[in-house]
């Protein structure tokens, strides 16, 4: 007896490459939005009318006040309501899909929120008592590489999120990262205390800042597909075209070699700092303060200790090119004696010492503010207790004896809460109108809702006496 051969059928699951996996996880257009729903979002944040102009204000004034009293989180909370990340959003957004007139609208807006800035950050800065420098205001005025790079990076990650069919939380992280308040927040700070150098390096990074946020935001865009707009004939959209890439080139080239400039600069920088740690390194001679201008190639050293001869500056001058520091010049200060070269370091020194105090003296003013204001507090009570008497008895004269007093009343499941207490004892009860009253007022006289009052006759405490 033959049997026949079965068939068996088994579900086998397709293999998926891990190209597939990788390109679905990363792709951008998953959960894209309609981009109509894209451009409506990016255009009805490009006008600057109506409450828009008032925020800004408001926020300029914030963000001003921040610098002005060196609040990291004042000026983070300025950057979080600024409008200024829409028309610059908006600009990059008709560049990508040839709409000239959208262009034109967001660099109008772009820059009368730029003149609104300048003019109530210098007002504000004109006025205030305080004309220092603190340091989060003086990190605005020399932009590096990094600024670029958050720029560029910051306004990728934006235009990403906005483009979600989910409105996301991206744009505030953007706008606090790329930080583009606190520049023309500075630059105002130039103008009023007439430091132009100020106000050229706070305007320097506030335009990367818009340029790269504008780039990324065109890059985002033409990697999302959306789609250009439709001319009405080949000649409107060859001129458009034009116009818009020849904008876009006049405002990229000079941001791309401030761009090369800026990364010259850094790795002058770095080459610089590696050359002095591996030369300048003897037993006998220490390196007291260095100043390197990538601008000028130069390299100013203060040094303390046995001064160096003529041979040894020779021979580590003559090393500059192998660390790639050509036509870079060494210039140093050391005493002839074992002594500190004071005309080059007193300077340095005495800014240091100026700092160091200012440092000091905020920090014990703010303690000394906060302990004044605990002071303040626990004596509020003990000051006005009499005032508070007199005043009971004036208006309820069969009022016998007033306690007031501050203490702290704690629940099983509620925090302690601090509260104002109020014990009254009169010959006659008091009616729950005038008790009602008595509340109200007392709250007022506090300027506290947290309060107690109680309400005994003598005749009622005699009989607790008893009972005792």
């Amino acid at each position: 007896m033959t049997s026949s051969p079965t068939t068996q059928e088994s579900n086998v699951t397709p293999k998926v490459g891990l190209r597939t996996v990788m390109a679905h996880r990363f792709s951008l257009l998953e959960d894209k939005a309609e981009d109509a729903i894209i451009e409506r979002r990016i255009r009805d944040s490009v006008e600057l009318t109506g409450a828009t102009p008032w925020i800004l204000i408001f926020a300029i004034f914030v963000a001003s006040v921040g610098l002005n009293v060196n609040s990291t989180a004042v000026i983070i909370g300025a950057m979080l309501i600024s409008p200024l990340m829409g028309p610059i959003m908006g600009a990059g957004l008709g560049v990508a899909v040839y709409d000239f007139d959208l262009v034109r609208r967001a660099l109008v807006n772009l820059g009368i929120a730029t003149l609104i800035s300048l003019i109530v950050s210098t007002l504000y800065f004109a006025i205030s008592p305080l004309h220092q420098a603190q340091s989060e205001l003086l990190s605005r005025t020399t932009p590096t590489i990094w600024d670029v790079l958050i720029a560029l990076f910051g306004g990728l990650a934006g235009i990403i999120g906005l483009t979600r069919q989910e409105k996301s939380n991206v744009i505030p992280g953007v706008a606090i990262a790329t930080a583009l308040m606190p520049p023309v927040c500075t630059a105002g700070f130039g103008i009023a205390t007439r430091q132009w150098d100020f106000v050229g390096g706070a305007l320097y990074l506030y335009t990367i800042n818009c340029v790269f946020i504008a780039l990324a935001t065109i890059i985002g865009i033409r990697v999302l597909r959306l789609k250009p707009h439709k001319f009405a004939d080949e000649k409107t959209a060859i001129r458009i075209k034009l116009s818009l890439w020849t904008l876009a080139l006049c405002t990229a080239l000079p941001s791309a070699y401030l761009a090369t400039t800026l990364v010259q600069d850094e790795v002058f920088n770095a080459r610089a700092r590696k050359f002095i740690e591996q030369e300048f390194a003897f037993k006998e001679t220490h390196l007291a303060e260095s100043n390197i201008d990538s601008k000028t190639k130069t390299i100013e050293l203060s040094l303390i200790g046995v001064p160096l001869d003529k041979n040894v500056m020779a021979n580590i001058e003559g090393r500059l090119a192998v660390a790639q520091l050509e036509g870079a010049k060494i210039i140093i200060h050391q005493s002839s004696e074992n002594n500190i070269d004071v005309t080059a370091l007193k300077s340095n020194l005495l800014s240091d010492l100026y700092h160091n105090s200012q440092e000091a003296s905020q920090k014990k003013d703010t303690e000394i503010l906060k302990l004044r204001n605990e002071i303040e507090s626990r004596n509020k009570i003990p000051s006005i207790a009499e005032d508070i008497s007199k005043e009971l008895r004036a208006q309820y004269p069969s009022i016998t004896q007033i306690l007031v007093s501050e203490g702290m009343a704690f629940n099983s499941d509620m925090p302690a809460i601090k509260m104002q207490h109020l014990s009254i004892q009169s010959k006659s009860p008091v009616s729950k109108k005038d008790r009602n009253r008595i509340t109200d007022w007392f709250k007022v006289r506090t300027k506290s809702n947290e309060v107690s009052v109680d309400f005994e006759t003598a005749s009622k405490i005699r009989q607790k006496n008893r009972a005792r």
